[in-house]
């Protein structure tokens, strides 16, 4: 099939016939076929995609132009200050990024059909449970598009020509969509594998199907204008009493180099620095001259930084009540105000999530920016040639603090490493499945959410909360979550999306809870209608 996607070729020429009789005899011979349908994902670590749509249009980070840096034609400016129009190129990249994914699916399952009614059984078994595996990776990207974009057109055909459409009605559009999501990974959830194992890691279990319900049902009222929370308590609790799940110990185990142990991920996309590699995020956050303290064998670009409000948000309000001043790792707050830390208090181990306060080389020297003696802002970094991020940001533009802002620290940094990570990236974790049942029995007065939610605390060091309301649902959903595409949902979905926040003013929630389709994809195909306001 063609959807015509200008950013992406997904015209494929199928050189020869995929028979039982000539290949897909044997279960490797079909995973290294379905590697195809998971190396799609290889774009979730990188610049300018899902990701960052996500990320930066949210509360948790902003990319500040810093004089010359970063700029880039105002697009980033853009999303933070939901501003963003159809021609910004980041939902272009991530229309082709998630169309590719929903083509490979397509193909694959176009070549395993005919082996469903092989003569060998074994074949013809193999092929139903691949087929099972494909549609439900199909409904998670899917899931993106409407979460994302709302009404997009639905296309499981590969062999179908002309231009797909999507729905002239909006809301309609979106529920269809949705309602897809859920009756493909409804049709195949008990086909899934339910084991936990080198075999079924980093594929799509039952597990992650049921994730994916529980992430579908926590917005289906954001979807679709009707609520479902005993859906998502009935997903979220087959996951927690039957998958072998439990909550790391550590909080920062989830991201380290080898996180393949996690006990807690629920899937992962695996990638490797060498043999899988796109997961750039040092390179997208920290400062060029902290290529000295990890002795990166390239340059950072300086990019990605954390709001000082969110960043502040892990003082602990139980513990350190009152106004908070800046908290850097590994320093208690400073409760009083005077500047200096105090030794009381408890700290939040999830400030793993940052990269923050002064930074030294690899040799233990204080690192340095080179360029401190020339900087292009006319208000110099506080904290002169000594590199310090500071949780403050200055300003989105146009002279940006170039130490400004804490950066992402929430996946570990190899020392010695090089652009990419090894890291696996973590689509689907246990935590956020607790607090996703935690909120539906707050919204429907049932159950025990107070329990769940301190569970999460209690795993971050930090004191059990005595009440709950959505506003501390919601700030701890933040902490938990930092920087794993879900806070744009969730403040979608608490009614936060319009506020102001820093270097955004209040914005029109309705219009700006979808991204555009992009000016690319409807000047290529007329049959897409636009999202409403744009």
């Amino acid at each position: 099939m063609a959807l015509t996607l200008s950013c992406t070729n997904l015209d494929e020429e199928l050189f020869d016939t995929i028979t039982a009789d000539n290949f897909f005899k044997t279960q490797e011979e079909f995973i290294a076929a379905l590697g195809q349908a998971y190396a799609a994902f290889g774009g979730l670590g990188g610049h300018a995609n899902l990701w960052s749509i996500q990320e930066i249009s949210s509360d948790e980070l902003v990319v500040t132009t810093k004089g010359g840096d970063w700029y880039d034609g105002g697009v980033l400016i853009q999303l933070h200050r939901h501003t963003y129009t159809p021609d910004n190129g980041f939902f272009n990249n991530t229309w082709g990024f998630l169309y590719g994914g929903v083509n490979t699916c397509n193909r694959l399952i176009y070549q395993f059909e005919p082996l469903t009614s092989s003569s060998d059984p074994a074949t013809a078994e193999l092929a139903n449970a691949a087929i099972a595996e494909l549609r439900a990776l199909r409904a998670l990207w899917y899931y993106w598009l409407l979460d994302s974009f709302g009404n997009v057109p639905i296309v499981t055909d590969f062999t179908a020509t002309g231009a797909p459409a999507n729905n002239t009605n909006f809301n309609a559009g979106r529920q269809q969509v949705y309602n897809f999501v859920e009756s493909e990974i409804n049709a195949v959830l008990d086909d899934l594998p339910t084991e936990r194992s080198s075999r079924t890691y980093g594929r799509m279990t039952r597990w992650a199907a049921q994730a994916l319900l529980v992430k579908l049902y926590l917005n289906a009222e954001v979807y679709t204008g009707t609520a479902q929370w005993n859906k998502v308590i009935t997903a979220a609790d087959d996951i927690i009493n039957n998958g072998g799940f439990s909550l790391e110990g550590l909080y920062a185990d989830n991201f380290k180099i080898d996180n393949s142990g996690s006990r807690e991920n629920i899937f992962v996309y695996p990638y490797d620095k060498v043999f899988a590699q796109g997961f750039f995020w040092p390179m997208m956050t920290l400062h060029y001259a902290s290529q000295n303290t990890y002795r990166f064998t390239m340059q950072p670009w300086n990019g990605y930084a954390v709001l000082e409000e969110f960043y502040n948000s892990y003082v602990d309000p139980v513990a350190n009540p009152g106004p908070q001043g800046p908290v850097w790792k590994g320093l208690c707050p400073d409760v009083d105000g005077n500047g200096i830390p105090d030794d009381t208090g408890t700290l939040d181990e999830r400030l793993s999530n940052f990269v923050v306060g002064p930074q030294f080389n690899a040799d233990g020297t204080r690192t340095t920016d080179p360029a401190f003696e020339g900087p292009s802002s006319p208000e110099p970094d506080p904290d002169g040639a000594p590199l310090t991020y500071t949780p403050l940001n200055n300003q989105i533009y146009p002279n940006g603090w170039r130490q400004g802002g804490a950066r992402i620290g929430k996946y570990e940094y190899e020392v010695g490493g090089t652009n990419n990570m090894s890291n696996d990236f973590v689509i689907f974790r246990l935590a956020d499945i607790i607090l996703a049942k935690a909120e539906a029995q707050f919204r429907l007065g049932t159950g025990n959410p107070l329990v769940l939610v301190n569970q999460i605390r209690a795993r971050a060091g930090v004191d059990p909360f005595v009440s709950l309301d959505l506003d501390k649902l919601l700030a701890e959903r933040g902490r938990e979550m930092f920087a794993e595409m879900t806070r744009r949902q969730d403040l979608i979905r608490f009614g936060k999306w319009g506020n102001a926040w820093w270097e955004k003013p209040v914005s029109d929630a309705n219009k700006y809870k979808v991204f555009p389709i992009p000016q690319a994809q409807r000047d290529a195909n007329a049959n897409l209608t636009q999202n409403p306001g744009f």
